[in-house]
């Protein structure tokens, strides 16, 4: 079952005290920027000085863009948002930030990756903090297996730009605690992002539906059906949706999105499996706007 978050009286409604980001790339640095306009102080995690200077910097680089286009709310200064963020150099130095009540883990799509850093922040930090991951579609009862307090632990899926998007996909494993998707449903509302509560399942609600679009709408290139630009165009303009489905994987990225559709192959099956032209554009190195070069050319 699907439902929204909008119940006004949840626990949770302020944002957490200080929180921490596993992973400070693209989506990291977003979840940071997101809690840390929203008032939390936040800590990046990244393995060595560079990274994490690299990381602060990302958060700091989007903030000044998003200024100097006027995106930012009223009152929202840069410069004590970015205040509000720091990185260290392992999970190991988490317990040092005072009040901290949540941790998101947003590494790679690697399962095994993702579990060994969920289980040694949840070694490094009190027994009250939520653990979350930001998965787009890995099984995130799996991942609690390699937790030993599985009920403070849930899915909490940002969507990229995270700082402008409006959804947080909140995923719960059998054993997720209700006072845990209480506090993610609360933190989710003072981030000003509408969150949906999805059962674990291959791909949630989100990715499943937006790789069978994706995945249809590459085929149909790779048939010659239309255009990138005109099959974009017939769902922008006929069923209102804000991008078609060929730039959105350009902005997903399509090695993310063949990682994804290769999982959901092997869990729900051969409907989910990647065109062949998806897997050449991969191995050309062809990954979207990251690279400069998808279905379209990126400056």
């Amino acid at each position: 079952m699907t439902e929204h978050s909008t119940a006004p009286d949840e626990p949770g409604a302020e944002a957490p005290r200080a929180m921490a980001v596993v992973g400070g790339g693209r989506m990291g640095a977003g979840i940071a920027q997101s809690f840390a306009t929203a008032g939390s102080r936040v800590v990046i995690v990244e393995s060595g000085a560079d990274a994490a200077a690299a990381a602060v910097a990302r958060v700091a680089g989007a903030l000044r863009r998003a200024a100097e286009r006027g995106r930012l709310a009223a009152g929202v200064d840069p410069d004590e948002v970015c205040a509000r963020i720091r990185a260290v150099g392992s999970v190991a130095e988490l317990p040092a930030e005072a009040g901290l009540e949540l941790v998101v883990e947003a590494v790679p799509e690697d399962a095994g990756l993702k579990a060994r850093v969920l289980a040694a922040a949840e070694r490094a930090v009190g027994p009250d903090v939520v653990l979350a991951t930001n998965t787009s579609s890995l099984s995130v009862a799996e991942l609690a297996a390699a937790l030993g307090r599985p009920g403070r632990f849930l899915g909490m899926h940002f969507f990229n730009p995270v700082p402008a998007s409006e959804l947080v996909e909140l995923v719960t494993a059998p054993e997720t605690g209700a006072a845990a998707l209480a506090a993610a449903r609360g933190w989710t509302r003072t981030l000003g992002k509408t969150a949906v509560v999805v059962r674990d399942s291959p791909g949630f609600a989100s990715s499943r539906l937006g790789v069978a679009l994706g995945l249809e709408a590459i085929r149909m290139a790779e048939e010659g059906v239309a255009a990138p630009a005109d099959i974009d165009t017939a769902m922008e303009l006929g069923y209102k949706h804000p991008m078609g489905p060929l730039r959105l994987t350009d902005l997903v990225g399509l090695d993310v999105r063949l990682a994804i559709a290769e999982h959901l192959r092997e869990t729900l099956g051969e409907r989910f499996a990647p065109p062949e032209l998806l897997r050449a554009k991969v191995a050309r190195g062809e990954l979207g706007r990251k690279t400069g070069q998808g279905f379209y050319t990126w400056p």
